[in-house]
């Protein structure tokens, strides 16, 4: 039940919301949970009582996975959930006053927002997806972030915790928790944990292509996992076989889709309902999606780190007509872009770009306010490339054909307002 004061507070947000949109300022979600956050500072947990609330974190795949997870959850009733990325208060706010009479909730949330966020909702399942350094300027070094996380769960004995066991860190934040369902949901960039996070001694990995890893200084080890996935299907607990056929790309959203299907049958889900309905999400906010720009079509992924420009790198179909990558350096990206060199581009030279029926070589393009920073990236790198600082002019230099956009957290919006 909401207060009196939690009723105004959000009637104030709902006018501040509905002047932001007709003056033309926006949609004004922010702008509404804001004033009702300011007005009655205990709005989040009036609004997230009598709910049952799947949180989902981590530095990459949040709302991919929340928008799966939402999905799962609708097969068991309505679901309120920020849909559209907004992971911290205001945005939660926001989210849940829209969807008020919705007793299930997915909510993306910010790593560091994390602790408190559960204090205010208190989440029946809590997913941990990730960590890797991500606007360092901003959050700090990752091995605090495990800690907070941590020290966050472990006020929430009773919630189920769906984890990573692929991801040293997510696994180190999870390992004490009582009620833990592990998840092999992959684990492709091991950069950021090659020392354990509770001894400070070196993780050793099992070769041979097994994904098992285990710390040389502490009893802590790479958990057998309840759920993991293979190129067709999903397995889960008591030998439970689904077929998996999902309409996004890439082993990564396996990983995500898994990792959704678990926090939902935690919370009742069918997982044949929930495998089905994680398997029609084709777009989220934005990324995923094809469009077309003149002679070009242009599907645009999102990457805003290290290990997700790995991953994205992985899905670009090397049989296009060019791939454009775009790179901003606002607040919201991180304004240090050293993170760049850490990037592994050079495979663009090691394995070169299809050659198409036309005979000429799949193009690639530096883009974005940056651009020129990731132009002297991609030489160092080996990689033929041309410079285009607009993005929608770097697609439209390119031979005719399929384009692969890759972009950073700005220049993805950027783009996407100039062609919605």
């Amino acid at each position: 039940m909401l207060t009196l004061r939690g009723r105004a507070a959000l009637a104030a947000g709902s006018t501040a919301r509905w002047a932001s949109r007709v003056t033309g300022r926006g949609a004004g979600a922010m702008i509404g949970g804001l004033v009702a956050m300011t007005l009655d500072r205990s709005i989040l947990r009036q609004l997230g009582q009598d709910r049952r609330s799947v949180v989902v974190t981590g530095t990459n795949g949040k709302s991919t996975t929340t928008r799966m997870t939402a999905a799962a959850l609708a097969t068991l009733g309505p679901v309120a959930s920020n849909s559209e990325g907004a992971n911290m208060d205001a945005g939660l706010v926001a989210a849940l006053a829209s969807a008020r009479e919705a007793t299930l909730a997915a909510l993306e949330v910010d790593e560091m927002h994390v602790p408190h966020v559960s204090d205010a909702v208190n989440p029946s399942v809590i997913v941990l997806l990730n960590l890797s350094r991500d606007q360092l300027d901003r959050v700090g070094e990752i091995n605090h972030i495990e800690r907070t996380l941590r020290a966050g769960l472990a006020r929430h004995p009773d919630a189920v915790v769906v984890a990573n066991c692929d991801d040293v860190l997510m696994t180190s934040a999870a390992y004490d928790s009582p009620h833990v369902v592990w998840v092999a949901a992959g684990g492709g960039w091991a950069g950021d944990s090659v020392s354990c996070p509770r001894s400070g001694e070196i993780i050793e990995r099992d070769g041979g292509g097994s994904p098992g890893w285990h710390s040389t200084g502490a009893d802590f080890k790479r958990p057998s996992p309840q759920w993991w996935f293979d190129d067709t299907h999903i397995y889960g607990p008591d030998g439970l076989s689904l077929p998996m056929t999902l309409s996004l790309p890439g082993a990564v959203n396996r990983g995500n889709a898994t990792q959704a299907v678990a926090a939902a049958v935690a919370l009742g889900a069918d997982p044949a309902a929930a495998v089905a309905a994680v398997s029609r999400v084709d777009e989220v906010a934005g990324r995923y999606r094809t469009v077309q720009i003149g002679s070009h079509t242009a599907r645009i992924l999102l990457a805003k780190n290290p290990a997700g420009w790995q991953e994205a790198l992985s899905m670009v179909d090397k049989h296009g007509a060019g791939v454009v990558i775009s790179v901003n350096g606002q607040v919201p990206d991180g304004e240090d872009l050293s993170w760049l060199w850490d990037v592994s581009f050079e495979h663009f030279a090691d394995e070169p770009l299809a050659r198409r029926e036309t005979g000429s070589d799949t193009v690639v393009v530096a883009a974005g306010e940056r651009g020129t920073d990731l132009a002297v990236r991609l030489g160092y790198a080996g990689v033929e490339h041309s410079l285009v600082h607009d993005t929608v002019a770097a697609i439209e230099s390119c031979p005719p054909g399929h384009v692969e956009v890759i972009a950073n957290y700005t220049a993805f919006l950027q783009l996407n307002r100039r062609i919605s």
